[in-house]
């Protein structure tokens, strides 16, 4: 079967655009070819700087037959109605066919349409499909119409080695195309798939960006072992070079040893953003004072001046960096810090110097016993960096930078450790903190941006999260969890609502009112006793709202009006942001743990409890219910406690009660009862003192003795008895069945 070879051939596409526009290109003629229902074996899409490309093999020579039957009006139904029918089919009177119905006789029409042949179908597809195309970026040249990426100089498209003849703004397809632009510009006509790959890589040019950075990779490694050196791995970097490169030539170079006295993430964030070079480390695992460049052609001296050239290149942007270095040492970390004032964090949430001050608080409040001033004393320079000179230049140092300074500055050493890690864990690969006072600081920098931002409503919303809101909430789910961390997290929500809420309460330039979230009456902030006020707030039926100006306010009464000048910094009620936040690190560490395996309802099951919102001990129940699933015992159980409940949701709905009551040891007549009474009463002790100190294996266990009576039970015992008080015994005594598996998950949650 025939093979369907495209070309789109162009000015250079920036490397960051080429796997999704490859990725773009394939997807969209798979669907034009399935709805064409025109079926094949494989697809394939390739991207150089030059051109996407796209392989399709197995294409019919054309379209299947189509036979069509369509039901039309009755035989004898008005002529308005038959010759509308008849339009429709595109058939005449004597076309049709008429066929008697239990209900009548009907006119029938057959309509048989020959395929169509592939290469007129890709004429009228692909000319579309490519003015259409979704570049993230286009533009315009010359006279044309058409918008793409960079201006695009040609199409070559085959069927089965014939040429697809269509044009696209003045630009006809054929069957040439062109190598490098240095090393073979002619043009040359190709033939197939295999003639085209080849030819191309005879003109220099590798096809599959793929093969490009495992030849990057390869002789980039080569040239660093003959320099007894390693190459620094960078999969994003691989990936940019093979994009910037038809032909792919690794050279190394080297810079001044004197500029290895800058930090080596300011070394390396300058050669990968700016030039795109790699790092190398000697044997020490340090960095060394050379880099590896990507040529795109084969130099006639080796590359000896294209090494030089860049040699000037990076020495000119690390001389920016050496003196930006030198420049931030004279500074002291406090003095940068006093300067975040003047940063805006967020228009409602205050400056940087504001977030500073409650992480300090915070901070202080998370860390252990004995190390609450150090925690304090990072969190209020954790964010003094934004304003450094270096920071300002490489803005993906903040933080570590910081660590520099305060190492230089002869602050702690856990301070400034602190303060270089108060970003981590950024990510699910990235190394998470684990000394306690880098864990405080990191912890409240990403629970006050939490707190603050679901405090004025700007929550995640569907695919958008402006503030990486998700990202926070997972960094810090890994800091409590992969560190031990024994919090109750609705507890430190408070306290951070304290905080911020203190701290907009004593600003001297604010007026406010808070406002009832239950009637809407509100009353002014009093100024003498803003704790009154605090108070209030944190009793969780208040929304509080703060003015940037004193005398924004109309007097309050019936028809109060608030007329700010600025708009206004509202928070929602303590207990909505508590109740709110509380569901989304649910949400979170549903998608954390899915990832290694738990079920999202296991989590379900043991959050909606209530109450349990320590991470770590709810995490030791999840695993230790996900364990207890396992055995047979524990399955069984669950379909027990499944059959129990239910049976108790049907009658409560039929008599419009709860059977919640005691269970009466005097109604209890047949043996099963009487021994599920007992076990049940032994099993709800021994389960509830297990989980008091927190062995929740031990809890699973003593659930797990249950097994046995419930299944006696269902097998000799009725439930709806005809004796009222009897019937209610019972079911009281099923419910029980639901109190005891609650003491340790709600099984109502499990799925499956």
């Amino acid at each position: 079967m025939p093979d369907l070879l495209l070309e789109l051939f162009s000015e250079e596409i920036p490397a960051r655009m080429q796997a999704r526009a490859a990725a773009d290109l394939e997807r969209l003629v798979s669907e034009g070819l399935k709805a064409e229902m025109l079926g094949f074996e494989a697809i394939n899409s390739y991207a150089t700087p030059r051109r996407l490309v796209l392989h399709v093999t197995g294409l019919p020579e054309r379209q299947p037959d189509v036979r069509e039957e369509r039901r039309g009006p009755r035989a004898d139904a008005p002529e308005k109605a038959v010759e509308g029918f008849l339009k429709s089919a595109g058939l005449t009177r004597d076309q049709v066919e008429e066929r008697e119905e239990a209900k009548g006789t009907f006119l029938y029409a057959v309509i048989e349409k020959r395929g169509e042949t592939t290469a007129n179908v890709l004429c009228a597809m692909l000319p579309g499909l490519i003015a259409g195309f979704p570049w993230p970026k286009s533009m315009r040249w010359g006279a044309g119409d058409l918008r793409w990426v960079r201006p695009l100089h040609g199409i070559l498209c085959l069927f089965g080695g014939e040429v697809v003849p269509f044009a696209v703004d003045g630009i006809s397809s054929g069957r040439t195309t062109r190598g490098h632009r240095f090393h073979a510009p002619a043009a040359f006509e190709v033939a197939s798939f295999e003639d085209y790959e080849q030819k191309l890589k005879d003109a220099h040019v590798i096809l599959d960006p793929a093969k490009r950075q495992a030849i990057i990779a390869k002789l980039a490694r080569e040239l660093a072992a003959e320099a007894g050196l390693a190459l620094v791995e960078d999969e994003q970097l691989l990936a940019e070079n093979a994009g910037l490169t038809e032909w792919p030539v690794p050279l190394m170079g080297a810079f001044d040893e004197a500029f290895l006295d800058v930090p080596a993430e300011v070394l390396t964030a300058t050669m990968k953003k700016n030039q795109k070079y790699f790092t190398l480390r000697d044997a020490s695992g340090k960095m060394a004072n050379r880099f590896i460049c990507v040529a795109n052609l084969v130099a006639a001296d080796g590359g000896e001046a294209i090494t030089r050239g860049n040699e000037r290149v990076l020495s000119a942007r690390l001389s920016d960096a050496k003196f930006f270095w030198e420049q931030d040492l004279k500074v002291p970390l406090e003095e940068f810090a006093a300067k975040l004032g003047g940063v805006t964090f967020h228009e409602k949430l205050g400056t940087v110097g504001d977030k500073a001050e409650r992480m300090a608080a915070l901070a202080r409040y998370l860390a252990p016993e004995g190390l609450g001033d150090k925690a304090a004393l990072a969190a209020r320079l954790a964010k003094a960096d934004l304003v450094s000179g270096m920071v300002g230049e490489f803005p993906e140092v903040q933080g570590i930078m910081g660590g520099y300074y305060a190492r230089a500055q002869r602050e702690d050493t856990e301070v400034a450790q602190a303060i270089a890690e108060h970003y981590s864990p950024q990510g699910p690969s990235d190394t998470c903190p684990t000394e306690p006072v880098s864990v405080a600081v990191a912890l409240a920098d990403k629970i006050d941006t939490l707190v603050g931002f679901f405090g004025i409503d700007e929550r995640p919303t569907g695919s958008k999260d402006p503030y990486a809101l998700r990202r926070a909430a997972l960094g810090a789910i890994r800091l409590i969890t992969e560190n031990n961390v024994r919090l109750k997290l609705s507890e430190v929500l408070y306290e951070n609502l304290r905080i911020l809420v203190k701290q907009l309460l004593v600003r001297k330039n604010y007026g406010g009112v808070i406002l009832s979230s239950e009637d809407k009456k509100g009353h002014p902030l009093d100024k003498d006793n803003p704790d009154a006020d605090l108070q209030k707030y944190l009793q969780g039926r208040f929304e509080i709202t703060f003015f940037r100006e004193e005398g924004e306010l109309t007097q309050f009464g019936r028809g109060t009006r608030l007329q700010p000048k600025s708009p206004p910094a509202t928070l929602l009620a303590a207990d909505v942001v508590k109740s709110q936040l509380l569901d989304f690190f649910a949400d979170r560490l549903k998608v954390q743990q899915r990832e290694k395996g738990v079920p999202h309802d296991l989590i379900d099951a043991v959050f909606s409890l209530g109450g349990e919102d320590d991470l770590v001990r709810l995490l030791n129940r999840v695993e230790a219910l996900q364990d207890f699933l396992t055995w047979e015992d524990g399955a069984n159980l669950l379909a027990g406690y499944r059959r129990a409940a239910n049976i108790v949701r049907i009658e409560e709905k039929k008599d419009g009660a709860a059977f919640d009551g005691p269970v009466m040891p005097d109604l209890l007549e047949q043996p099963e009862e009487k021994q599920l009474f007992e076990k049940l009463s032994a099993a709800k002790a021994e389960a509830a003192a297990a989980v008091e100190v927190e062995d929740f294996a031990a809890a699973m266990a003593a659930l797990a003795k249950l097994r046995q009576p419930v299944d006696a039970f269902f097998d000799h015992v009725t439930v709806n008895a005809d004796d009222a008080a009897l019937r209610r015994n019972r079911l009281n005594l099923l419910n029980d069945i639901r109190v005891a598996v609650h003491t340790v998950a709600d099984f109502s949650r499990i799925q499956g």
